[in-house]
Parts: C-alpha cells; structure tokens; sequence
C-alpha cells in the first residue's frame, strides 16, 4: 500500500510526522514516500505543485497532505501561491468528494464554546462537493500586476458554475453514507437567489428517489449556518456546494472544541484520498511545538477506513485517541483546568503508546 506523504509548510511537517509515527506502529505493509508541496516546494523548484509530487500522488494509493501557505507568499501571483497545490491535487486526481466529520469526543464537551446539553455526543458528517462551484468556475477578472493584486481596477469576478453529472455523483455519495448512519440527508443551497443552487436541489430530489430509505430535506445556507450553532445534533449528513461547504465544516469544527481535532478524506471515484486535517499551515505557531496532530491522526485513520481497506487499523487508531484523551492529555488548543498540556511530539507518542 503506497502513500505518498506530503507535509507542505508551517506546522504541516510537525503534526505529520506525528502521524507518520502513528502509521508505523501499525506494522501494515505500507510503502511512504515524502515530497514537496507548497511554500517548501515553490523555495525549492518554482511551482506549489512541482511534476514529480504530482506525479507520485497520482501513483499512490492515498494521499498523506499536511497544510500550505505562508503569509510571505501573499504577493505572489495566485497560480503560484502555495494554496494552488490543494486544487492542483483535488482537479488532477478527480477528488469530488469530501469528507467532514465533526464529533464531540465526552472528554473534549467543555472545550466547545457552546453550552454541553447541545453537543454533547455531536456527530456530524459533512459532505463537501470539491471539484465544482466559484473556485472553479471562469477566471476572475483581469489581473493587471504579477503580485496577484489588481492595483486600478474596479471590477474583478468568479463565476459560480455546477452541471448535472457533478452533482449527482455528490449526491449519490451523501445517499450512501447516510445509509450507513442514521438514513438523514440535509442538502444545503441557495436556491432563492442563485440558478445553481436551484438545479442542485433539482438534482438533489430527482437522486432521492433512487433511495427511498434516506430522508432528504432542504436547508437555505444562511439558516443552516445558524442552525449549526442552534440545534447542531438535528444534523446527521449535510451535503453541499464547495464554496459553502467550506464556510459550514469550519463552523462545524468549532462545536467540536478545537479545528485541531477535525479530520477529513477527499475522495475520487475508484476510492484514492487524499486525507489532510481541516485546520491550515498556522504559521504563527510552526516550530514551537505546539500544534494539534489529533486532526491529522484521525485524518489517517480515515485513510485506512476508505482508501486502504483496514477498517480494524482504523478503529485501534480512533481507540487510542479515546484512551489519550481520557488520561487528560491536551494540546493547547483543547486544555482546560485539570488536564496536562502537552506538546505535539508528547500527543503523538501518547498515541503511539496507546496502540
């Protein structure tokens, strides 16, 4: 089982390694190469997304992705910017869909900011369509200076785009999953103002009828982003456009406590992943060791469930999370009074030792 293992910028290389670690302790035959991506990849040959790291994911089996980006890459011009390296990947591998499960582990209830009763056993699954809508749709203006930057203009644009074909592959995946959880979908959209939220409910309820077993119903994006802090537990599987299904797991995540402690796995059509944490490159924090890998951990355990086909690996690796947390061991992130903060070396061994 071959993956390819990509730790990007800031504390992209700290959390990874932790997981890395985490991975060998499994003893699975599996077969990691490490390459550029990013920043450190634009410092060392030009571009976020060099040939040769495109190339090895493309070859992989799964996708190990840490985080990109860098406020001194701010001036670049956006084809060259570390974040064009994600979208290089999710557009040349196919990766349609992704996943954000959002769970409140017992342990972690008090460090959401919301109050316990309305958490507590949270578990959300959030499916984002990844290869459509405004980040993909036609270009965005003229761009006059190579910074990126559109220095005298007054007008600059994106063009929000969805077909048939791509959301009823996004849809058929929600049906699914849904399937295996409690047989609830919420489609979220925007069907009031835009035409492509209309033809994506459209598609949405032509799809439902081919599984009669799932509850569909239909949420504007405004309400569901209000919801999601009202009465998040009414949620099973929330499945929606990429631009707002961006916006909306970010906000999931923090009713879990921490965006440390989010996983996710994007996924194509034959089940390659690229699986990264949801959180991003954190500069501010990179070297001091004190990044959460939790996130990246699970995100591995989510590797071995969909991609690798070892669904016994994945659950040690959710199980020693469990049994991590209840010794009260916390990142910064997530530390409350009467637990012990660690740093992200310290978690990755606790989770190690635990398998």
């Amino acid at each position: 089982m071959k993956i390819a293992v990509l730790p990007g910028d800031g504390i992209g290389t700290e959390i990874v390694a932790e997981a890395v670690k985490v991975l060998k302790v499994l003893d699975l035959p599996l077969e990691m190469e490490t390459a550029l991506v990013g920043g450190a990849a634009y410092e060392a040959h030009g571009h976020p997304l060099p040939e040769s790291t495109l190339k090895l994911a493309m070859a992989s089996d799964a996708v190990l992705f840490g985080a990109v980006g860098d406020w001194k890459y701010d001036k670049l011009d956006r084809p060259l910017r570390p974040e064009q390296a994600i979208l290089g990947l999710r557009k040349n591998m196919g990766l349609f869909a992704n996943f954000r499960p959002a769970i409140c582990y017992e342990q972690l209830v008090g460090a959401s900011s919301l109050k316990p009763e309305l958490i507590s056993g949270l578990d959300i699954l959030i499916i984002r369509e990844l290869t459509g809508d405004i980040y993909f749709g036609q270009p965005r203006g003229r761009r006059i200076a190579t910074d990126g930057h559109f220095p005298g203009a007054e007008e600059a644009f994106d063009t929000m785009r969805y077909s048939r074909p791509e959301i009823e592959r996004i849809a058929h995946v929600a049906f699914q999953a849904a399937q295996k959880r409690s047989k609830r979908v919420t489609s979220v959209d925007k069907n009031n103002v835009l035409e492509t939220s209309q033809l994506w409910k459209d598609v949405m309820i032509e799809v439902a009828q081919q599984y009669p077993d799932v509850a569909l119903d239909h949420m504007l994006v405004d309400n569901a982003a209000m919801q999601l802090v009202k009465a998040p537990k009414a949620f099973d599987v929330l499945v929606t456009g990429n631009m707002f299904g961006d916006i909306l797991s970010d906000e999931a995540s923090m009713l879990t406590g921490s965006i440390g402690m989010l996983p996710s796995a994007s996924l194509n059509a034959q089940g390659q992943g690229l699986y990264e944490p949801s959180h991003g490159s954190a500069p501010d924090i990179a070297g001091k060791g004190i990044a959460n890998p939790l996130a990246t951990i699970l995100s591995v355990a989510m590797m071995l469930r969909f991609s690798l086909n070892q669904e016994a690996a994945a659950l040690r690796i959710e199980a020693a999370v469990q049994k991590v947390l209840q010794q009260g061991l916390r990142t910064g992130d997530i530390y409350s009074e009467g637990t012990t903060r660690v740093s992200t070396v310290q978690m990755g061994d606790a989770v190690a030792r635990a398998l």
